[in-house]
């Protein structure tokens, strides 16, 4: 089977996830470059989305990182790496999820600082037993 560059990378990228910091991975390409990040302070965690760029720097992918503190000098870290093929999956996947607690959950509860999330119960589910 062939892969072609952007999947070679992208398999990169999922081997390398343990490191914590933005490094080249090797081989000295540009592998994880930061280019932009959003940072969310929650309490005891935050959340950073960061925009790298794959190691031919011809691509482009976000890392969500969430750090929660788990005593006075350490953290705990857990790593998602989302590619652009998947964005759209992921968005509407988000919203779907969102939504469902709003409507059904805490349909009394009210929601701060959240954009408007339309419903896309007219999409199809993207979460199949494959994608397990």
């Amino acid at each position: 089977m062939s892969y072609g560059r952007d999947e070679q990378e992208r398999g990169q990228g999922r081997r390398n996830q343990s490191h914590s910091n933005d490094r080249d991975g090797g081989g000295g390409g540009r592998y994880r470059d930061e280019v932009y990040s959003k940072r969310v302070p929650a309490g005891k965690r935050t959340y950073c989305f960061d925009v790298k760029t794959t190691r031919s720097g011809r691509d482009f992918f976000i890392t969500i990182t969430e750090s929660k503190r788990v005593d006075e000098e350490s953290y705990e870290k857990h790593k998602i790496f989302l590619y652009k093929e998947d964005f759209g999956k992921f968005v509407r996947a988000i919203h779907e999820v969102i939504g469902h607690i709003q409507e059904e959950c805490l349909p009394d509860y009210e929601f701060r600082d959240l954009p408007e999330i339309s419903n896309h119960s007219e999409e199809p589910s993207y979460m199949d037993d494959d994608d397990y």
